[in-house]
């Protein structure tokens, strides 16, 4: 059986967890395969009695909320024990199982100090600053990078993890103390504080390369989950604001240790309109009314860390890159009920970079800072769509709009958000 992707469209939060969640019955492992907790995602689900319940995920994988499904945490990601421990001890408390999760021995481990070189840096680089989450993401990918890195299996032999804090700080002791004028982590305090997870974390680490492998061979569906998104991908992104990660679909190869050859379907997630946070060039970004009408109507704030998100028009020409670079088989469009009531809706077609029009994505940084969004305008709706499930219940104007995101992104539009709840959605072409 053939794996699936599912990929961020635009700068993340787009809202790949309820894309997860809404085929957790059908699969049977949920992957997370770059990234850590610097993202999260944001799950609802519908009781019985009416009610729902919203779950923030930073760190563990959206297919953790479905009892059929076996969550996992692949190689490509960056783990913050601390975090997943905590994490774990709240959906335990609210009654979900836990103990189906797997972490790949071969992930690499966040330190103390990497959290700590991520905060003093981005202080230290001001105006520069790239607008990290501070969460020592980025250190641990360089120290991945440097090959000087801690991974999930150091954590079970005392002599191999003590040599390597001695030779990862050998240096960024030096870097802290005379560049940051920051005291130097002590070597056996960072070795007792990781050594401390060590039998806690022992059941539920695994050769998640060989797992996954067999469940495909069993033909199981495995579903591989990306955090953050295509644009902030660090090879395809709008680089240098970008993520430390792959997050586009061929990281997920490499995050996992699935062969390309056994992906048949990417489906990547596009909000109806468009959001960044952070530092970084956002052609279609509003600094008005209508800006603070998409922010509070869609509660556009992180998920991990609350910031308000930046907000933006809809834009296909990063769609359509999206859609190049990933492969994408299928868009899930979300939240467009944030957009009921606004009279006009302009969508990004094309851009204008110093009187030259570029129907694609500028091939360089200086023009894609520099590009101006070239509109086309669509009416808006003003009725409540939050309970339409079929396409033709939705307002024409609204169908309209999806059908225009369609012709203008370069793959189908399959499921439209209408809702944050797990059934408020309209299904036009099922995804499997």
């Amino acid at each position: 059986m053939p794996a699936i992707v599912i990929v961020g469209a635009q700068w993340g939060d787009e809202g790949k967890g309820k894309a997860t969640d809404h085929l957790g019955s059908q699969v049977d492992y949920v992957v997370k395969f770059n990234g850590g907790n610097n993202a999260g995602h944001t799950v609802v689900i519908g009781q019985e009695d009416g009610s729902s319940e919203k779950y923030a995920l930073h760190l563990l994988p959206s297919g953790i909320l479905t009892p059929s499904c076996t969550p996992v945490i692949g190689n490509g990601v960056v783990v913050d024990i601390d975090v997943l421990f905590e994490e774990i001890e709240g959906l335990e408390a609210r009654g979900i199982d836990t103990s189906r999760l797997k972490v790949s021995a071969n992930a690499h481990v966040i330190a103390d100090y990497n959290r700590t070189l991520d905060k003093v840096t981005e202080r230290f680089l001001g105006s520069r600053r790239i607008g990290t989450t501070g969460r020592g993401i980025g250190p641990t990918y360089a120290d991945k990078m440097n090959r000087i890195g801690i991974r999930v299996q150091d954590l079970f032999d005392e002599k191999i993890l003590t040599a390597k804090v001695e030779g990862a700080l050998e240096l960024k002791s030096q870097i802290l103390t005379k560049v940051y004028n920051r005291r130097a982590p002590d070597v056996q305090q960072t070795v007792e504080e990781l050594l401390a997870h060590a039998d806690r974390l022992a059941p539920y680490v695994c050769d998640t390369t060989l797992l996954l492998g067999q469940a495909l061979d069993r033909d199981e569906v495995v579903l591989l989950e990306a955090g953050q998104a295509t644009l902030l991908d660090v090879d395809h992104g709008t680089y240098p604001f970008v993520t430390s990660s792959s997050a586009t679909a061929g990281g997920a190869c490499t995050g996992s240790g699935i062969p390309p050859t056994r992906i048949d379907q990417v489906i990547a997630i596009a909000k109806a309109y468009t959001t960044r946070v952070g530092e970084g060039p956002f052609p279609t970004e509003l600094h008005d009314e209508s800006g603070d009408f998409l922010r509070n109507a869609g509660h556009e704030f992180g998920t991990t860390t609350g910031r308000p998100r930046r907000c933006g028009w809809f834009d296909t020409v990063i769609t359509r890159y999206a859609a190049r670079v990933n492969g994408v088989t299928d868009f899930v469009l979300t939240k467009l009920d944030t957009l009921t009531g606004l009279e006009q809706l302009p969508v990004a077609v094309a851009y204008d970079v110093d009187g030259v029009r570029h129907d694609e994505m500028p091939v360089n940084q200086s023009d894609f800072h520099h590009a101006k969004p070239i509109f086309e305008y669509l009416p808006g709706w003003t009725e409540d769509i939050s309970g339409c499930r079929d396409f033709a219940d939705l307002p024409k104007n609204a169908q309209d709009y999806v059908t225009f995101a369609e012709e203008h992104s370069g793959a189908r539009i399959s499921v439209v958000g209408v809702g944050p709840a797990r059934e408020q959605a309209v299904v036009r072409h099922a995804l499997r």
